[in-house]
């Protein structure tokens, strides 16, 4: 193991995107992901990259737009409402097979919301978001490390795939500090040339044209054929995380901050004797529907257990990963509230008795 350093998570996101190879920022402050900017605004120009704070969050991602198409690497980071205001700019980028990495420090909403960390933002990235027939990959760290992890692929996946990827991360992982190991610097000049970009002919090649527009139906139709069968070879890159699943009767299925709260709540339970285990999708899309079905068709998995900081959106996806082969049961919190260790055990015991169990929502007691 290399040396640990503490780092507060925007921070590290920030940190790990140049170590990546990208040196090109653009976007606009929100909280609570304002440490990003502020971290690139300093480093960039360090090592020879550029930073640009734009006018709005529109116009950020119209820049995102621009400097992909030249091939580079490049990055934004904001915040749910933030997000909200690029969607139009992301749809043009899948639109045009651009590669670019999104960070989203969910906040509490709909609206303004609060600052508080939530994940009421999943719809919005896993099912596209803007208009049109495109997806986003979409990945989602847990820890700080892994929001250092996860930008080296969120890039390589980017570039391979010729898409937006968003990094879903939530105003608990943007804030707070953990000690993490980061990785060897990517000189930028060593990454694969892109064919595609527009960078310069310089008498070598005919035009490259990028642009997401098509007025001949027919013509559409065919470059949104060629994006889909993109998206079906997506899938060779899921990701996922298993904890005590090998012999697991109750299946917690959760994300993000979720996930490392129920990494306790299972150690709990299990030293209660009872048979607990989370599935972890790393990748929101693609969903890792394959491997949790294959869960879900053991015998002794009596329920699937969803858990999320919204009313219920992964759920969706988990339903038709397991296709009625199990119950899959819910409880969330919303609007930036965390649930604790004691009150997640408290309502999986509940189900586990057969005993009427809360949703979610106002807190509650037994």
């Amino acid at each position: 193991m290399g040396e640990k350093i503490l780092m507060k998570g925007a921070e590290a996101i920030s940190e790990a995107a140049i170590r990546a190879g990208c040196r090109h920022f653009f976007g606009y402050p929100i909280t609570p992901q304002n440490e990003a900017p502020a971290y690139m605004a300093r480093r960039l120009p360090e090592v020879g990259g550029s930073f640009t704070q734009a006018e709005s969050e529109v116009a950020a991602v119209n820049m995102l737009y621009g400097c992909a198409a030249t091939g580079k690497r490049v990055i934004t980071t904001s915040s749910s409402p933030g997000i909200s205001l690029m969607t139009e700019g992301i749809s043009y980028m899948a639109g045009a097979d651009l590669p670019a990495v999104i960070v989203n420090v969910v906040r509490g909403g709909p609206g303004l919301g609060d600052i508080a960390p939530a994940q009421g933002d999943y719809f919005q990235a896993v099912k596209g978001g803007g208009h049109g027939d495109y997806h986003c990959i979409v990945v989602a760290p847990s820890t700080i490390q892994e929001n250092v992890d996860l930008m080296k692929s969120a890039f390589d996946l980017a570039d391979k795939y010729r898409t937006p990827t968003i990094v879903l991360s939530d105003g608990l992982l943007g804030q707070m500090m953990e000690a993490i190991e980061l990785p060897e610097m990517t000189d930028p000049a060593t990454l694969p040339h892109k064919d595609w970009a527009a960078d310069g002919m310089q008498g070598k090649r005919g035009k490259n044209l990028i642009n997401s527009f098509d007025l001949l139906p027919d013509g559409l139709e065919k470059m949104n054929i060629e994006m889909w069968k993109k998206f079906k070879n997506v899938e060779e890159d899921v990701m996922f995380e298993e904890v005590q699943m090998d012999d697991a009767e109750y299946v917690f299925v959760a994300y993000g901050t979720v996930a490392r709260i129920l990494k306790s709540v299972i150690k709990a339970m299990r030293a209660n004797g009872h048979k607990v285990g989370l599935f972890r999708p790393i990748t929101l899309w693609p969903f890792p529907s394959k491997r949790l079905a294959e869960i879900a068709s053991r015998p002794q998995v009596k329920f699937l257990f969803d858990i999320e900081l919204s009313f219920g959106q992964m759920i969706e996806d988990v339903k038709l990963a397991v296709s009625c082969q199990k119950e899959v049961k819910f409880y969330g919190r919303q609007g930036g509230m965390v649930p604790t260790t004691d009150e997640l055990e408290a309502v999986t015991l509940k189900h586990i008795k057969g005993e009427p169990a809360p949703t979610g929502g106002i807190p509650w007691n037994d």
